[in-house]
């Protein structure tokens, strides 16, 4: 919400200072955003053993909130999925795993490497505003196989242009299973709704990702805006 005007109609002191100030009253899991390791636990357990009970409040996660996520700096890779399936727009419930990660790579010519931050392109984010009935319904994504073979990489976050990065509909009857290995399990940050398209159109398959999280003291997630420099 816009507050216009709040120097009272005049200006404020002699050379007459006025402004305007925000409000915002809102989900901050919105556009692009990063999932802090409060957001996703396996029966009521967190990031490194934390119980819901003992540190999720209304007020503001008492742990885990993304104001403790550090800057990111580090070698980024895009795997332009939509291209190595022949495609402008992957399909929804097309999960990426060892075989299409290994080979995306190698079409490529990059390697992922242990701190790397890892990006899907899709095409998904595409239906934004064109089809947003089929934007919300499912998505291509990242499998079960797939997070436990970039965990055991050791990437520190892994995104996609995708609403919530992982396969859905999902390969079993788990539930987000993509996000509880990666975030409770294993501590691996999810970037979702990532603009993906002018790195696939660039062909900048490897790059310097740069983000400096949000800190909202006890938030859940955090809206980005990331920067890829080649």
């Amino acid at each position: 919400m816009l507050q216009p005007g709040q120097a009272g109609g005049n200006g404020l002191g002699p050379s007459k200072t006025t402004y305007n100030d925000d409000i915002i009253e809102g989900w901050v899991g919105i556009g692009s955003q990063i999932d802090g390791l409060g957001h996703i636990g396996v029966d009521w357990t967190y990031y490194n053993g934390n119980k819901s009970g003992d540190f999720a409040a209304a007020d503001g996660l008492k742990k885990l909130g993304v104001e403790k996520i550090p800057p990111i700096v580090t070698r980024g890779v895009l795997l332009d999925m939509a291209s190595y399936l022949g495609t402008d727009l992957v399909k929804e419930g097309t999960a990426f795993n060892v075989a299409e990660i290994d080979g995306a790579a190698k079409k490529q010519g990059v390697e992922i490497r242990q701190g790397d931050v890892v990006i899907f392109h899709t095409g998904w984010v595409g239906l934004i505003g064109k089809d947003d009935k089929r934007y919300n319904a499912g998505e291509p994504g990242l499998g079960v196989e797939g997070a436990k073979y970039l965990v055991s990489k050791g990437v520190v976050a892994i995104g996609a242009d995708t609403w919530a990065l992982e396969v859905i509909p999902f390969e079993s009857k788990n539930v987000f299973e993509v996000h509880q290995i990666l975030l409770p399990m294993s501590g691996t940050y999810i970037l979702e709704n990532m603009n993906t398209a002018p790195l696939a159109a660039d062909k900048a398959y490897e790059f310097l990702f740069v983000l400096g999280a949000p800190k909202i003291t006890g938030a859940v997630q955090g809206i980005i805006n990331p920067v890829a420099i080649r």
